[in-house]
């Protein structure tokens, strides 16, 4: 059994294909995406729908129900493009759970994807989409994971967005703390990745050793975050 990728009950199964025509009425995609959408995706299948009458469990502040949408690539390709993913969640007054399924030259894989989503304390109308989150690619086959046993939906949200997450957080963290570490985490491994590549095309020595101390510090940054000490 793989964290993160879980064996729904068949009474919340729904199975029905999503219209590409459909999201982009409520994503408004650029013609660019739009173009992705052409080339990276088969089909979009909204698989199971997590709610009190499916689950037998009650809503939860902000988290009324969850859906999960399988969504198959075509053949040959290997991967999508998060910008399809934000367009759906965008376009979906839902929190989503995705399941990419993937007919590559590495056989049938798939792999599990969300991002916290919660409603906009500004707008309740829209939805705040943050950092997503993943398993690695895993066999088609691969056994699935029991849903953790919980209060509610919204406790269920989390459980399953914890277990997408690289690290865990420390006892009486908060969803949205944890995912604004993981968020200030990502800049900060973005930006070690900037210095090690002008750490390469660098000539002057004292121009390295700035470079090399700076990457130190970010080094020793990501390292707090990732163990939380300074939460």
């Amino acid at each position: 059994m793989t964290k993160g990728f879980f064996d729904y009950p068949q009474q919340a199964a729904y199975g029905r294909i999503v219209p590409k025509s459909k999201i982009f009425a409520f994503g408004n995609p650029t013609r660019r995406l739009r173009d992705l959408f052409a080339t990276e995706i088969d089909q979009i299948v909204w698989r199971f729908k997590l709610a009190p009458e499916t689950l037998n469990l009650p809503a939860g502040l902000g988290v009324t129900e969850i859906q999960v949408f399988g969504v198959e690539l075509k053949s040959g390709v290997a991967d999508m493009s998060e910008d399809i993913l934000r367009c759906i969640d965008n376009a979906t007054g839902f929190p989503i759970i995705f399941e990419i399924a993937s007919v590559a030259r590495q056989g049938n894989r798939v792999r599990v994807v969300a991002a916290y989503k919660r409603p906009s304390e500004a707008d309740s109308t829209k939805w705040v989409v943050g950092e997503y989150f993943s398993t690695a690619w895993l066999p088609a086959q691969t056994k699935r994971s029991p849903l953790p046993v919980v209060l509610n939906l919204a406790s269920l949200y989390e459980r399953i967005l914890r277990q997408l997450m690289p690290f865990s957080g420390n006892p009486g963290e908060t969803l949205q703390s944890l995912v604004e570490r993981h968020r200030i985490m990502a800049v900060k491994q973005r930006e070690l990745t900037r210095l090690e590549d002008h750490l390469k095309r660098e000539k002057q020595f004292n121009r390295k050793v700035e470079i090399n101390a700076q990457m130190r510090t970010v080094k020793a940054e990501i390292e707090t975050l990732t163990s939380g000490k300074a939460m």
